[in-house]
């Protein structure tokens, strides 16, 4: 066997960021202010983003450089590693080439310390002293804890409640950094106690622990608040996965089918696969496949409309697909995956028949996630398991045509903080949660009333 592991010298290592904004095929709704429905400017993000993060949010330019200071801190995982998968491909008898580029490389074990170290960087270029975020599985907020270790920058978290039970090395890995973590929904805020108040026992959301954050930071006139993940130049920031990836592919002269990635905000997704959507909109015949849980369907069921991005209504409204900002999804394991809304960016390319979206249950993914282990050694986090499975799903289809296309997963982070959540999956505990269809209306009832 040849080439089992691609690695990118780093010298290779891209130094631009790649904006899609340019490249689309419709142009994108504008974020909308609630009060007055009309588009919002720059003054309006001001008090809660950096003003360099918020000019790469609109920007029209193709190519973003990265800043030096943000390449030698990337030097420290990246390049990231791109695999051939083998043992998978023959576990499954398979005339397709398998490959997954592998994010959990970081510090952090996932994706997100690509944008963690830029805002990071950002924030403190212009002064700021603390961030707020939220976090759901824990990766976004271990990954911007790390980040503001090495910016010298105070972090708070809010945890959604659920994960924060369920993760409890996630919050030890962020306090290890220096941050300070909660669970949400908690009583330090306005947005938390309104929810504690309906219910106390609430799992929370990513919605509540937004809302959460937000209203921390813009209390704190030494505070900015930080996004893992919706917000355009999130999406822009970990693009440099899917520009390593194109550089792999092309030292082992592959041209890419099909790539399959996990979404639940969308940036490891968007990462991996935007620097792919101009060659599929210039004419190539790529299929590119988002995954998501059926307990939180997003993509697969919501209606693509204007909403809010948190439940306490402090964001502006963005147009995306939603299942209204008021939506609890149930407590799967794969945290990460939970939220009501997407990426516009996103949203925009699933809209035009650009990217395809699919739903999974929780125990078929966790099936898919140790035939991987079992056959790659890697234990994928339960977000990653997702597009494992629509990977081989895809694999499977060759198997049956004779197709020999070149399949790539989107491989965001590893599993080793979710061990109890392969126990439960071993002692036969895990539900399938398909979110019923009387709760998604109830939750597309708040919606605002702007198509």
């Amino acid at each position: 066997m040849d080439d089992t592991r691609i690695i990118l010298p780093e010298s290779e290592m891209p130094q631009q960021w790649y904006n899609i904004q340019p490249d689309l095929p419709a142009p994108l709704a504008p974020p909308l202010n609630p009060g007055t429905g009309e588009p919002i400017g720059p003054e309006d993000l001001a008090p809660i983003f950096p003003m360099e993060l918020i000019k790469q949010e609109v920007s029209m330019e193709r190519w973003i450089d990265i800043p030096d200071d943000i390449l030698r801190i990337y030097k420290l995982w990246r390049p990231s590693p791109l695999f051939r998968a083998y043992r998978l491909e023959e576990y499954l008898g398979t005339p397709a080439r398998i490959y997954y580029k592998n994010e959990s490389f970081s510090p952090a074990g996932s994706h997100k310390p690509n944008t963690a170290v830029a805002q990071a960087y950002y924030n403190k270029q212009e002064g700021v002293t603390r961030i707020c975020t939220e976090t759901g599985a824990g990766q976004w907020g271990s990954a911007l804890s790390l980040a503001g270790a090495l910016f010298d920058l105070d972090i708070t978290v809010y945890m959604v409640r659920i994960s924060y039970d369920q993760k409890p090395y996630r919050r030890m890995l962020m306090e290890a950094w220096g941050a300070e973590c909660f669970p949400s929904p908690t009583d330090r805020t306005e947005a938390g106690r309104a929810i504690l108040a309906q219910d106390p026992d609430s799992p929370g959301s990513l919605g509540i622990a937004i809302s959460e954050a937000i209203e921390d930071a813009a209390k704190d006139p030494e505070a900015k608040y930080a996004l893992g993940s919706v917000l355009n130049h999130v999406m822009l920031h970990q693009t440099i996965v899917g520009l390593e990836l194109k550089k792999q592919l092309a030292m082992v002269d592959e041209k890419l089918d099909c790539i399959v990635g996990c979404v639940g905000g969308g940036s490891n997704f968007a990462g991996q696969c935007f620097p792919f959507v101009k060659d599929k909109l210039d004419g190539q015949d790529i299929d590119i496949i988002a995954t998501e849980p059926t307990a939180c369907p997003t993509l697969t069921q919501a209606p693509y409309r204007y909403d809010f991005g948190d439940t306490a209504e402090l964001t502006p409204l963005l147009k995306m697909y939603t299942l209204g900002h008021s939506f609890v999804p149930p407590p799967i394991h794969a945290g990460g995956l939970r939220y009501h809304g997407n990426a516009p960016l996103l949203c925009l390319l699933v809209n035009q028949g650009v990217i395809e979206a699919r739903a999974f249950h929780q125990n078929e993914v966790f099936d898919a996630a140790i035939t991987f282990a079992r056959t790659e050694g890697s234990l994928p986090a339960p977000e990653t398991a997702h597009c494992i499975k629509g990977a081989i799903d895809e694999a499977l289809k060759c198997k049956e045509t004779g197709e020999e296309k070149c399949i790539v997963i989107a491989y965001s982070g590893h599993g080793h903080f979710d061990l109890a959540a392969y126990d439960a999956y071993h002692r036969g505990e895990l539900e399938d949660y398909e979110y019923p269809e009387a709760k998604i209306q109830e939750a597309l009832a708040t919606l605002p009333d702007i198509e």
